[in-house]
C-alpha cells in the first residue's frame, strides 16, 4: 500500500454532521477527498454520501449570497482505502447515495447516531431499485469471499478436503455471512463499525510498519559490512556518515502549523507579500474545496515547501519513504496543537484561535526524523533476533525438504531398480515358453510314442551295450541251455503270455 494511498476519500468524516446544518442552503459540488485516519473513520459512510457538498468562502456573508443553478459535476473518483474490501464499500456508498430519503435523514443524524447504528435503520426506507442492487452487490461479493477461500485451500493443498464456507466467512465481519442473499440493515451496520474499526488505527500501524523499514535497512547495512575486510568496512562506514551529513545539511525546518512556516507558503507559493499576512485570508485560500475546515488532505499539502527542504528524490541521501513518514508526523502535530474537539477537521474559528497562542507566534525548534531515530537499541536487538529465530526456522525447514527429497529419490531409485527385476523376470518367462513349446507334426496332433519306446523304471533299464551286455549273454546262454526257453516251462510246455511284459526282458518274478 502507497504511503499516502490508504483511505483518502473517506478524510472528511468527522465534523460533516456538525457543518451540514450550516449548509442546508449551500450550493452543492463535489468535494476533495483524502485520507482518513483512527477516530475520523466513524463517519465514513456520511463523507461518501455527502460527497457532492460545497460551501461558499467563510468570509461571505450567507444571506446576500445568490444561489447558482445546480449544474451536474462528475464526482471525483474515489482513492482505494486499502481495505480488502474497498470495492464493496465503495460501490455500497455510490448507490446508497442516489437514494433521496436516505440523503435527507443522513442530513438530521449527528455522528453518534451513526456510530450507534441508527443511520443504518434507515435502509429500511431507501427505494427498491436500490435494496435490489444492493443486494445483487452483496451476492457478488459473498461469491468473491467463496472464491478467495477456495484458492486459499488449494494454495494450501486442501484439494481433497471439505469447505465450511460458513465457518470461514465468520471472519469477514462487515457482513451478515448467515444471509447471502439480501442485503439488510444488519449489512450496513456491520460495514460501518468494520470500516471504523480497520482504519482507526491506521496511522499507528502506518508508524509500525516504518519502524519495521528502518530496522530492516539497518540490519541489511550491518550485514552488508560483516561481508568486507576491514578495508572495505571503513570505507563503508566513511561513506555511510557522508550520506548522513549531506542529509542533515538542508535548510532550517520551520515547526509545522507556526507563523513562519505559514507565513513562508503565503509568500513562495501563494505569491503575497509575508508582511501581508493574514490568517483568515490564508485560510480561506487553502481551504481548497471551500467547506469552511482544513482536511488532512489540505493540511499536508501546506507541509510540502517544508519537505522539499529536506529529502530530493534525486539524491542518494535522501529517502522518499522517509519523506512520507515526516509528512505524516508534521499533519499529526499540527492536529493534536490546532483540532480542539478532535474531529480531524480544522475549523475556521480553530484556526484562527490557534493563531494567538504562544506555540503559533514563537515555536519551538522542529525535530526531524534523522534526529528522533523511529527505533531503539533494545528495539533493534529484538528485531535482529526475530529476523534469527525466523532464518533459523527457514534452515530447518530447508533440511526437513532436502532430506524429504533424497527419501523420494531413494524409493524412486528402488521403484526404477524393481521395474527392471520384474522386466527381466517377464522376459525370461517369454524365452522359457518358446524353448518348452513341442514342435508340430502334422499340424497340431503331437505324435503318440510307442509303448515299447516307453522308459522304464529304473531297475528295468537294460544296461549299456558296451558294458555288462557279455555277462548277460553269457547267462542268457546258461540259461538256455540249463532250463531251455525263457518261455517254456520246464517240461518244455510253452507259457502262458504276460501282457505287462515287455518284449525281450525276462519275466517278472
Amino acid at each position: 500500500m502507497g504511503i499516502r494511498g490508504s483511505a483518502s476519500w473517506l478524510a472528511e468524516s468527522h465534523g460533516q454532521c456538525r457543518r451540514v446544518r450550516d449548509r442546508e442552503s449551500v450550493p452543492k459540488r463535489p468535494d476533495t477527498m483524502c485520507r482518513t485516519n483512527g477516530f475520523l473513520t466513524s463517519c465514513l459512510v456520511l463523507a461518501s454520501l455527502l460527497s457532492s457538498s460545497e460551501a461558499v468562502p467563510i468570509g461571505v456573508d450567507k444571506t446576500k449570497v445568490k444561489v447558482p443553478e445546480e449544474t451536474v459535476q462528475e464526482a471525483p473518483q474515489s482513492v482505494d482505502t486499502g481495505l480488502h474490501y474497498d470495492r464493496y464499500l465503495r460501490e455500497v456508498i455510490d448507490f446508497l447515495e442516489k437514494d433521496q430519503h436516505f440523503r435527507e435523514k443522513l442530513h438530521n443524524t449527528d455522528m453518534e447516531d451513526i456510530k450507534q447504528g441508527k443511520l443504518a435503520k434507515e435502509l429500511d426506507f431507501v427505494s427498491h431499485h436500490v435494496r435490489t442492487k444492493l443486494d445483487e452487490l452483496k451476492r457478488q461479493e459473498v461469491s468473491r469471499l467463496r472464491t478467495l477461500i477456495k484458492a486459499k485451500q488449494d494454495i494450501e493443498g486442501g484439494n481433497d478436503m471439505a469447505v465450511d464456507h460458513q465457518a470461514l466467512l465468520k471472519q469477514f465481519e462487515y457482513l451478515n455471512h448467515m444471509n447471502p442473499h439480501t442485503f439488510e440493515v444488519e449489512d450496513l451496520d456491520r460495514l460501518i463499525k468494520s470500516a471504523t474499526k480497520d482504519l482507526e488505527n491506521f496511522d499507528k500501524e502506518r508508524h509500525e510498519e516504518f519502524k519495521r523499514y528502518e530496522m530492516m535497512k539497518e540490519h541489511e547495512r550491518r550485514e552488508h559490512l560483516k561481508t568486507l575486510d576491514e578495508e572495505g568496512r571503513k570505507k563503508e562506514e566513511e561513506h555511510y556518515e557522508e550520506m548522513k551529513k549531506k542529509h542533515a545539511d538542508h535548510p532550517k525546518v520551520n515547526h509545522p502549523g507556526s507563523q513562519d512556516q505559514l507565513k513562508e507558503v503565503w509568500e513562495e507559493a501563494d505569491g503575497l507579500d509575508p508582511e501581508d499576512f493574514d490568517p483568515k485570508t490564508f485560510f480561506n485560500l487553502h481551504d481548497t474545496n471551500g467547506d469552511g475546515f482544513f482536511d488532512e488532505q489540505e493540511l499536508e499539502a501546506l507541509f510540502t515547501k517544508e519537505l522539499e527542504k529536506i529529502y530530493d528524490p534525486t539524491n542518494e541521501e535522501d529517502d522518499m519513504v522517509e519523506m512520507e513518514e515526516e509528512r505524516l508526523r508534521m499533519r499529526e502535530h499540527v492536529m493534536n496543537e490546532v483540532d480542539a474537539n478532535k474531529d480531524r477537521l480544522v475549523s475556521l474559528d480553530e484556526f484562527l484561535i490557534a493563531t494567538k497562542k504562544k506555540e503559533f507566534l514563537e515555536p519551538d525548534s522542529w525535530e526531524t526524523l534523522e534526529q528522533n531515530q523511529a527505533y531503539t537499541e533494545e528495539e533493534m536487538r529484538e528485531f535482529e533476533e526475530h529476523l534469527a529465530k525466523q532464518e533459523e526456522d527457514l534452515n530447518l525447514k530447508a533440511v526437513d525438504l532436502q532430506k524429504q527429497r533424497e527419501e523420494l529419490e531413494r524409493q524412486q531409485e528402488q521403484l526404477n531398480a524393481q521395474k527392471i527385476q520384474l522386466q527381466q523376470a517377464v522376459d525370461h518367462m517369454e524365452r522359457l515358453k518358446k524353448t518348452e513349446q513341442p514342435h508340430d507334426v502334422e499340424g497340431n496332433a503331437v505324435p503318440e510314442v510307442p509303448q515299447h519306446e516307453q522308459a522304464l523304471p529304473p531297475e528295468h533299464q537294460p544296461a549299456p551295450p558296451d558294458q555288462e551286455a557279455p555277462a548277460a549273454q553269457s547267462d542268457f546262454a546258461q540259461q538256455d541251455l540249463s532250463q531251455g526257453h525263457p518261455n517254456q516251462s520246464q517240461d518244455g510246455q510253452p507259457l502262458p503270455h504276460d501282457p505287462n511284459s515287455v518284449h525281450g526282458a525276462p519275466p517278472m518274478p
